[in-house]
């Protein structure tokens, strides 16, 4: 049978349609609107009536970047899409005329790749979403841990420096202000600004400018072998390798998976978070060592999860 996952974002809505096998058969994508929740709402819907055209469909998943609550039906809250208290679920399916459920994008991903990804045949999971800040989902035998009010599982807002870095939820110190996306690029700007030799190469591929500097950037340069884009790796991965450490000591995971855009880097980034993860975790030694792989869905496993999870429902 096939279902439809929707991966709701800031600028665009991409959909699929999903078989059994995790596989997307057919598949569309549309800019989201800014105006107001009826126009994303009328996105959704257009991109799943595209999507249903000519087949049976059973389901509709939605993935949805925001506080989604237990019932899988309202968004409490998505800053970026100005949504507050809204009926997601209901709205949708009165509109396509299926059942919908709903859920926050970074659990649905990480079902995505608990079912059909790197993580499929681990039944204790924890993926972590490297992009712009952290996402993260949680998979404990086999059942995806949402928490009593379906708010768990923000690990990126985990505080690991008290009074620390300032951060978009409104605390300071989150983990994911010293090891997302965002921090790779404040420790390789702060180089070539304080160190303009050692971050020479840096500055170059940023056009002579420290603003220039992007991620795509640092990783080329780390591919070069360039010292200083090495030492923003060792910095990012060193601070994710102990975050993980620490929620190892709590959930005790089989395996970690890494996602999100920063995790392009591959190795840069493996090699560092391994060996700190490694170091960090009590009962080092002693104790079996939860593995650390890369996430294989990418851009598609919030749409193949949601999809898995409508069917699921």
């Amino acid at each position: 049978m096939l279902t439809i996952g929707v991966d709701v974002g800031g600028t665009k809505v991409a959909a699929g349609l999903v078989d059994e096998k995790g596989t997307i058969v057919r598949r569309t994508r549309r800019p989201t609107p800014s105006a107001s929740p009826d126009d994303v709402e009328d996105v959704i819907a257009a991109c799943v009536t595209e999507l249903a055209a000519g087949v049976e469909v059973e389901a509709v998943g939605i993935g949805a970047a925001g506080f989604v609550t237990a019932d899988r039906s309202t968004v409490l809250v998505a800053p970026n899409l100005s949504w507050r208290d809204e009926p997601l679920r209901d709205d949708v399916a009165a509109r396509v005329g299926l059942p919908c459920v709903v859920e926050n994008d970074a659990n649905a991903a990480a079902w995505g790749e608990y079912r059909f990804g790197a993580g499929r045949g681990e039944d204790f999971l924890v993926v972590v979403t490297v992009g712009t800040g952290i996402g993260g989902g949680v998979v404990l035998d086999g059942a995806l841990q949402r928490g009593r009010s379906g708010l768990g599982a923000e690990v990126g807002h985990m505080q690991v420096v008290p009074g620390g870095r300032r951060c978009g939820c409104g605390q300071r110190g989150c983990w994911e202000q010293y090891c997302s996306g965002r921090a790779l690029l404040l420790e390789a700007r702060e180089i070539a600004g304080v160190q303009r030799e050692h971050g020479r190469r840096l500055l170059e591929l940023g056009g002579g400018r420290i603003e220039g500097i992007e991620a795509v950037e640092v990783t080329q340069a780390a591919r070069e072998g360039d010292p200083a884009a090495l030492e923003c790796f060792e910095v990012i991965g060193g601070w994710l390798g102990q975050g993980m450490a620490d929620l190892a000591a709590v959930l005790d995971p089989g395996a970690f998976v890494l996602g999100g855009g920063v995790s392009d880097a591959g190795e840069l980034l493996l090699d560092p978070v391994r060996r700190t993860f490694a170091e960090r975790l009590t009962g080092t030694g002693n104790r079996p060592l939860a593995q650390v792989l890369l996430a294989e869905l990418g851009n598609d496993a919030g749409i193949v999860g949601a999809a898995d999870l409508a069917r699921h429902r």
